[in-house]
């Protein structure tokens, strides 16, 4: 299981290359060098509150996505997610994600 902090740097990570920001061009913006910036995304070193805001800022993301990271969790607990999810819908709404499940499938 990851910790806290891996979590936070790789969503910090993803977000910043969905952007398609280097990880020099994101640690320029937040005026922090791009070992410091490596280590926060590969969850070596925990991130300043300070640190945090100016992350925020130069993605421009709200802190709520910046700790959604549910997705990235171990693939057990995703699927204990999913189930708890499955158990508490209608039978139309099972049937439809299983639908897209085959379909996502097939890709």
């Amino acid at each position: 299981m990851m910790s806290l902090k891996e979590k936070l740097g790789a969503r910090i990570q993803e977000i910043r290359k969905s952007k398609k920001l280097t990880q020099e061009k994101l640690a320029e913006k937040i005026g922090l060098d791009t070992p410091n910036l490596s280590n926060i995304e590969r969850g070596k070193r925990f991130v300043s509150a300070e640190t945090l805001e100016k992350i925020v800022k130069a993605l421009d993301v709200t802190e709520k996505d910046l700790f959604d990271f549910g997705h990235i969790d171990s693939k057990e607990s995703i699927i204990n997610s999913i189930n708890e999810i499955l158990i508490n819908s209608n039978e139309k709404e099972v049937q439809f994600c299983y639908k897209f499940l085959l379909d996502m499938k097939q890709l």
